[in-house]
């Protein structure tokens, strides 16, 4: 008897395991300018407004390790920008930019880029090589937001502002130690150069750096760059033929064993020093933080205050610092 052969109706197999195989339809690619328009239109609905500045994918973790997000940022320079704005306005840039975050590449910027946003202001500035310069600053809170949004960690800045470039309006002494050197010799180092400062008439006040010291500040008034520059390196030559044990106020990392160099350098035209309440790209979100002088006798780390410490507890109470701006001595430190 012949074999028959029978078609038999097709059974469906489903290669899917998120619905039911008879349930599958075929489905057709979105053209590439259709879904992009979708995703920005989904980014944008997740993004958030504040100031004027527009915060992209804002629960995104620059600190992951501490669980800070740009909205926490934003919260956070919202927080301090009545006090902090004094400090940074006005004064040319450099940015700590770390787009993907602490744990990525980091780059510093402190030229204005295509593409910049409008809240960021630049200044014209001629630098050392002769070269003409756009250099970026902030005003206001918008413009410290808008660094935040590209990324910005962190906030250095020039000893003048851009109205007066020429004229610096403090010094700043940062004390950076060896890594063996334990943080309250740093202290005390800090107080030791607060008196020294006093005998040439000259108040100022700490600021813990974020990162392993502590900066010395002094408000000023009629000061040059050279004035500056050679006042600042004198009284670093000072401090360590004083206490050579002490202090170095050479930059080589191998004259820094067990002692606290003496970072002099900040007080030149073109140089910056971080600013007081910027972030630092610390694992940690610690803050540049400034205190008074017997707050920072009580404190045991430059890394001391967070992010979600000031979140959580708000700035700490301080004395009022020394902001009169002072004349630098005619004399050099020690008379010499």
């Amino acid at each position: 008897m012949p074999l028959e052969h029978r078609a038999e109706p097709p059974i469906p197999v489903s290669l899917r395991d998120d619905k039911p195989a008879d349930e599958v339809r075929a489905e057709h690619a979105q053209p590439v300018v259709q879904a992009t328009k979708r995703a920005r239109a989904r980014a944008a609905e997740r993004a958030m407004i504040s100031h004027g500045v527009r915060i992209t994918s804002p629960d995104r973790q620059p600190y992951p390790q501490a669980k800070v997000s740009k909205r926490d940022l934003v919260a956070y320079y919202e927080q301090v920008s009545v006090v902090m704005l004094p400090h940074i306005s006005g004064r040319p840039l450099t940015l700590i930019r770390c787009p993907r975050g602490v744990d990525a590449r980091c780059f510093v910027q402190q030229h204005a880029a295509p593409g910049f946003p409008e809240a960021v202001r630049t200044v014209s500035i001629t630098e050392a090589s002769g070269e003409t310069q756009n250099h970026i600053y902030v005003e206001d809170l918008a413009g410290i937001l808008a660094c935040v949004q590209i990324g910005a960690l962190e906030f250095h800045g020039w000893g003048a502002r851009a109205g007066a470039l020429e004229v610096p309006d403090r010094l700043v002494l940062d004390l950076d130690p060896d890594p063996a050197v334990a943080f309250g010799a740093v202290v005390d180092a800090a107080l030791f150069i607060r008196d020294r400062l006093l005998e040439d008439g000259l108040s100022s006040w700490p600021m813990l750096s974020g990162g392993k010291g502590v900066h010395v500040i002094v408000p000023l008034t009629g000061a040059t760059w050279p004035a500056v520059s050679a006042y600042a390196k004198q009284l670093a030559q000072a401090m360590e033929k004083q206490a050579p044990e002490r202090f170095t106020a050479e930059m080589a990392k191998t004259d820094r064993s067990g002692r606290i160099f003496i970072d002099y350098l900040r007080n030149q035209r073109g140089a910056t020093a971080v600013m007081p309440y910027s972030t630092r790209a610390k694992a940690s979100a610690s803050i540049a933080m400034p205190l008074d002088w017997d707050r920072l006798g009580q404190t045991t780390s430059a890394q001391a205050y967070t992010v979600h410490d000031v979140l959580e507890k708000g700035l700490p109470e301080v004395a009022e610092q020394a902001s009169a701006p002072q004349r630098l001595p005619r004399s050099s430190p020690g008379g010499e």
